[in-house]
């Protein structure tokens, strides 16, 4: 999602190993964290890539007038756009199963999360990177030969799983198979033992290798993850794959359900399976409890910023999403009161001068309001300026109300965020 939908370029440097605590027995995982230098330069690239497409969209579409080909200017100048882009927007797509059956579930671009950290396949392991991601539910990984999966000489390419080299590895069969709006993203189900960190080891897996990531566009080839491990609930998971962290918990290899995330700021951040850690927040966790326990959707009273305020909507806690997103109009409307001007991927540039006269942002859920400075509403590196909300229209499906807002890293990294799974609830602490 830069952000996603957002698209930001992917950059991982180097894994660190994971920590058991021999006191609590709480698991430890180290997350790696794009450099904000990284990001805004990945923000510049598209716009630039954008505007390069736009213009060949014209001299295109002024070729065809002339020669009275079928297209009008618009249609070239938008699909030249799209397919510019390297990231999809959140959309509903149908996906595709081997039972021929379809059900529709939220796409989202991956290369944009800003936290990787590590998990291991099959028996000896097999380690690759993955994207954390709390607002989807299945485990799936490059597997060898895969096309449109990296290559060598860019960061070193794709970790693959090579089923071949893994005794304890079950065929499964079953298509996994997801349609982008740049392409299909297409594999196959397997089972194998999953360990994450040294001490979790969860037994007979269902999980995707992918052989052709096409649809996931150059993000994915230029990031340097190598796939996603889903923290969502079973509701969101294809193939009816019962998700890592549920086998972890029915399997008896966590000491609770509960996993939470220190994302940091300004530096690396970590995930801890198998509880939270105390010593990383200071007062008392305010819980919000689950509007639906599908994705980890919380009603909202409330958000303000400014003279800018919005009343009762929900939104997802999203570790997978680097910005802040909510309704286009609503995104447009607290831009413009800080003075942010939209570019053409829909995001906003702000005047680095203007950062420090930026509202503070609320979020007010569950009687407690929870706030984001009006200096970590912007992304900024080498005199670029970029906010760090951006707009993004979910549509109701088949009668479903939708959450409207994605609470993603720019929240979380100004909070303790713990995931409870069996009470259903998010927690919410200040950070020491």
């Amino acid at each position: 999602m830069f952000i996603r939908s957002l698209a930001l370029a992917s950059l991982l440097t180097g894994a660190t190993a994971d920590v058991v605590d021999p006191t609590t027995r709480l698991i430890r995982i180290p997350m790696k964290k794009l450099s904000s230098h990284e990001m805004v330069a990945a923000h510049l690239k598209r716009e630039r890539d954008a505007l390069l497409a736009v213009n060949r969209a014209k001299e295109q579409a002024e070729l065809e007038k002339s020669t009275a080909l079928r297209g009008s200017f618009h249609e070239q100048v938008v699909q030249a756009y799209e397919s510019s882009l390297s990231y999809t927007p959140i959309s509903y797509s149908s996906v595709e199963l081997s039972s021929g059956k379809s059900e529709n579930i939220i796409i989202k671009d991956y290369s944009n999360a800003q936290y990787y950290g590590e998990v291991k396949i099959g028996t000896p392991a097999q380690t690759f990177t993955v994207v954390f991601d709390t607002g989807s539910s299945n485990l799936w990984v490059p597997k060898v030969a895969c096309q449109n999966c990296g290559y060598w000489f860019i960061h070193g390419g794709k970790s693959k799983f090579d089923k071949s080299k893994s005794s304890t590895y079950q065929a499964d069969g079953s298509d996994f198979h997801i349609q982008y709006g740049s392409g299909d993203v297409q594999g196959y189900f397997s089972v194998d033992t999953v360990t994450l960190a040294d001490d979790i080891v969860v037994k007979n897996q269902k999980f995707a290798e992918v052989q052709n990531a096409g649809g996931l566009g150059i993000g994915y080839i230029m990031g340097k993850f190598d796939g996603i491990l889903g923290l969502g609930f079973e509701g969101l998971s294809l193939g009816g794959a019962t998700t890592v962290f549920k086998n972890a918990i029915d399997q008896g290899v966590v000491n609770q359900p509960v996993f939470a995330f220190d994302l940091g700021d300004e530096m690396d951040g970590e995930l801890t399976i198998g509880g939270y850690d105390d010593s990383k927040f200071k007062g008392e966790i305010t819980w919000v409890p689950l509007s639906e326990p599908k994705y980890w959707q919380v009603a909202i009273d409330s958000i303000k910023l400014g003279d800018y305020s919005s009343t009762v909507t929900s939104g997802i806690v999203d570790s997978g999403t680097s910005l802040i997103t909510g309704p286009s109009t609503e995104i447009m409307k607290i831009a413009m009161s800080v003075g942010a001007m939209p570019n053409l991927l829909g995001q906003y540039s702000i005047d680095c001068a203007k950062v420090p006269n930026i509202p503070s942002l609320e979020f007010t859920m569950n009687g407690k309001t929870f706030t984001v400075p009006g200096k970590d509403l912007v992304i900024e590196s080498s005199g670029m300026c970029v906010f760090a909300m951006m707009g993004m229209d979910i549509q109701d499906k088949d009668g479903e109300t939708m959450p409207k807002w994605i609470l993603g890293d720019v929240f979380m990294r100004k909070y303790y965020t713990i995931f409870d799974y069996a009470q259903q609830r998010v927690g919410l602490a200040e950070p020491n």
